[in-house]
């Protein structure tokens, strides 16, 4: 979840990149999203959720408010003010007796100290430094096995993320008497983050400055996870980090892994998420219980933008976490900020809200209870990486013609640039050859072998041709697998580098100079700009039809956008077909080839500017035109008027 920036909170497209076996199979056979009563007197913007010991459900709100919902599998359950006046708490942890919540400048135990369900203390545990930036979030607590917790602070959002608040940027270990250690720094905008089984931790991050798209990490102590806007604090007493901002050089057009094979500290995800394939805002970490289906052990990595939930499978190769991210289920009634298990049954909770962080949900807030119907849904379970490619396991036996057959099959493998710019276009994508398929007695797992690996690359596997018994097609036929290590063993893969490119595409709709047969005749100049929330500065135009415009268009947000004019009542169709370039989107400037498209610029960094040409249509009316960056096409729009020719 990217709730920190303008960026992602505006982002309410909902993305299905590929086309699956819908009419076969529905998430919702499976899983069911359930709404939560909550009273219409009450704006339950959730920030965080925790149950309780006698099976209470704690609810934080962005309006400073806990919440008991005194029996939440009531549909009709009573709900209590717990406590209030707090500062946007953004997570909620109950711990013997008490609940904790990180406010924006202090971590606070609530204590009921009288049993009438309302707090009458409020201890500040310790305190965090504020500037008073929108972006200074904090997050948690997670509670530790040794009985500290865990918090992380957001950065605030000057420039590239500089912040003069102290530990802005950190993982940070707090006692129960308010000890602080720092533990890890890197981080940008760390809304997520959870201890599996083994004790490790993993966080998850946003696509934005320094971070090409949305990953989840393996912390450990002193690990350094991308952004250097934390590396001031690192000469601070307690630090375990050893570098600085100065070390950070990001003029040398590496990934992030490779900087990390070359700077000691530097620490590269254990999975990617694909910014708009997969999600645009990652969110919250939870894992699947035996209860909850066929993944008992994997992850739930909520995505606040894309009102969803994704699927998770990490596995230990040579001592390094690397794994899989799935589709899991999607239609949530808002943006998806925290996931929580009832401990008394198991149900899955999803605490949601969107205010000034748009999401495909509509709704501004809701509280929604995911069960699973107790049908196996088609699936690959488990993608894991062999010495010479990749061993795909399924949740049902599948037909061994499909399964055998090449063209059942695509891999791809792509990175993304580590630099300081808001995100990074795909980079070095290149097709793999599958070279041999064995497939597994039971018919539950196929082994495919590979023409090549690349380390630190991620592995877009799909597998669109996979039937069952029942001649069913998977339910989500993709994912993608991080690559940090392969293992040891026989293998016939050579490692491969290939120097990075940016290039991109043109297109005769896109005219940057002056046609010549104008005769240096310009009938009009325009000058569209940006406005912040994901919107031009100027959403309506106006030209006479047939005349010859100049249109400059000055990107001065802190995002990529571009800016195409399209036919009457196009847009959608448009901006749905951009989104569907998947990734060679950033190759085309995510300008789908469809005569719908009048003119348009390239895709612009931030603070680019670009002129192009072109002449008015012939036909008077209201003409769309919107940014196609994946995500933006339904808010980033407006209309260019073109009216008749003027008769003398």
């Amino acid at each position: 979840m990217n709730i920190s920036t303008p960026f992602l909170a505006t982002l309410i497209v909902s993305l299905f990149y590929y086309d699956n076996a819908y009419s076969q199979q529905r998430e919702s056979d499976y899983y069911q999203i359930n709404q939560i009563y909550v009273p219409e007197e009450i704006s339950l913007e959730v920030g965080g959720l925790a149950f309780n010991d006698k099976g209470q459900l704690g609810v934080s709100t962005r309006r400073g408010e806990i919440w008991l919902i005194m029996n939440p599998e009531n549909p009709k359950s009573e709900y209590i003010r717990f406590a209030h006046g707090l500062h946007e708490p953004l997570g909620l942890l109950y711990h013997d007796g008490s609940f904790y919540s990180n406010q924006r400048g202090e971590l606070t135990q609530l204590i009921d100290q009288d049993g009438d369900n309302q707090a009458d203390i409020y201890r500040t545990i310790t305190k965090w430094d504020l500037n008073g930036n929108y972006h200074e979030y904090s997050y948690g607590p997670v509670l530790l096995p040794d009985g500290q917790m865990l918090v992380t602070l957001n950065l605030g959002w000057v420039g590239y993320g500089e912040s003069g608040s102290k530990w802005r940027g950190w993982m940070l270990k707090v006692s129960q008497d308010g000890q602080v250690t720092p533990y890890a720094t890197g981080l940008r905008s760390p809304a997520g983050f959870g201890i599996n089984a083994q004790g490790d931790i993993f966080y998850t991050e946003n696509q934005g400055d320094w971070v090409g798209s949305g990953r989840m990490t393996h912390l450990e102590l002193g690990d350094f996870a991308g952004n250097p806007a934390g590396l001031r604090w690192s000469s601070e007493k307690g630090s375990p980090v050893s570098l600085k901002v100065n070390d950070i050089d990001d003029t040398r057009n590496l990934s992030l892994y490779e900087y990390q094979n070359e700077l000691k500290g530097v620490k590269a995800p254990s999975v990617w998420f694909p910014h708009a394939l997969m999600g645009i805002s990652t969110s919250d970490i939870n894992f699947f219980s035996k209860e909850m289906g066929p993944f008992e052990g994997q992850m739930m990595v909520g995505d606040q933008g894309h009102s969803k939930i994704m699927r998770v499978f990490q596995e230990k190769v040579n001592g390094v976490y690397q794994g899989v991210c799935f589709p899991f289920i999607e239609g949530f009634s808002s943006g998806v900020l925290r996931i929580v298990n009832n401990p008394k049954n198991d149900a899955i909770y999803v605490g949601q809200t969107n205010r000034g962080w748009g999401s495909t949900g509509q709704s501004s807030f809701a509280l929604e209870r995911l069960s699973w119907t107790g049908k196996i849904p088609f699936e690959i379970k488990t993608i894991k990486v062999h010495p010479e490619g990749f061993s795909l396991e399924f949740t049902q036996p599948v037909d061994a013609a499909s399964a055998q057959s090449l063209s059942s099959y695509q891999i791809t493998d792509f990175t993304y640039s580590y630099h300081h710019f808001y995100g990074s276009d795909v980079q070095n994508k290149e097709r793999r050859n599958i070279t041999e398929i064995s497939l597994s007695e039971d018919r539950l797992s196929v082994l495919l072998k590979l023409d090549q690996f690349r380390e630190g690359y991620i592995y877009e596997i799909k597998a669109p041709g996979i039937l069952n018994q029942s001649g069913q097609s998977l339910l989500h036929n993709f994912g993608y697998y991080t690559l940090n290590q392969i293992p040891f063993g026989k293998s016939n893969l050579a490692m491969k580098k290939s120097a990075l490119s940016n290039e991109k595409k043109g297109s005769i709709k896109r005219m940057t100079k002056q046609p010549t047969v104008w005769s240096n005749q310009i009938d009009i100049a325009i000058e569209i700009g940006t406005a912040p929330g994901l919107k031009f500065d100027q959403p309506n135009l106006k030209v006479v039809a047939g005349s010859k415009v100049k249109l400059t268009f000055n990107n001065t947000d802190d995002m990529p956008h571009n800016f195409l004019l399209v036919a009457k009542n196009k847009a959608n169709e448009v901006g749905d077909a951009a989104t569907k370039l998947g990734l060679d989107g950033a190759a085309l400037n995510y300008v789908p080839e469809t005569e719908a498209v009048i003119a348009h610029t390239n895709l612009l960094a931030p603070h680019e500017i670009e002129s192009i040409y072109f002449s008015a249509p012939e036909v008077p009316g209201a003409y769309p035109f919107l940014c196609t960056f994946p995500g933006h096409y339904l808010t980033m729009r407006g209309v260019l008027t073109v009216t008749p020719k003027s008769v003398l």
